[in-house]
């Protein structure tokens, strides 16, 4: 009789301290460590505007290439003030000289039709400041 009421009180103990089974499975060991598929410290990759919207400079696109480009000097931006990767500064800097060999652009200042156009950057403030 004690037996019986021993087993008794370990099933009844067993039924109040375990979760209900649907919150977990038997067959996955608890001491065995969680995978995850992404670190969720990592911090967000930073993009360039060009790769982040996936567009490729041409030198027939003025508009855009006339962004790079300073209103006054027309001298192309460098890396540090509008952000852009490496890849695509070379890129720009190909098509904007181009587009002036091509007389598309103008070359000692920016196009007056795209004087008015809004900012991808501020020039004043660099995105990237150095240590100087």
């Amino acid at each position: 009789m004690l037996s019986s009421i021993r087993t008794r009180f370990s099933v009844a103990r067993a039924a109040i301290c375990l979760p209900h089974p649907r919150n977990y499975t038997t067959t996955i060991d608890s001491n065995a460590p969680i995978e995850l598929k992404e670190n969720p410290f990592a911090k967000e990759k930073i993009q360039c505007v060009l790769c982040k919207h996936g567009i490729n400079p041409d030198y027939k696109n003025v508009q855009l290439l006339s962004q790079f480009q300073s209103p006054y000097t027309g001298r192309v931006y460098g890396r540090h003030i509008t952000g852009l990767c490496q890849n695509r500064h070379e890129q720009v800097e190909r098509e904007i000289i181009k587009a002036q060999n091509a007389g598309l652009m103008p070359t000692y200042h920016k196009a007056v039709e795209f004087l008015n156009d809004p900012k991808l950057f501020d020039p004043e403030k660099a995105i990237r400041p150095h240590k100087y």
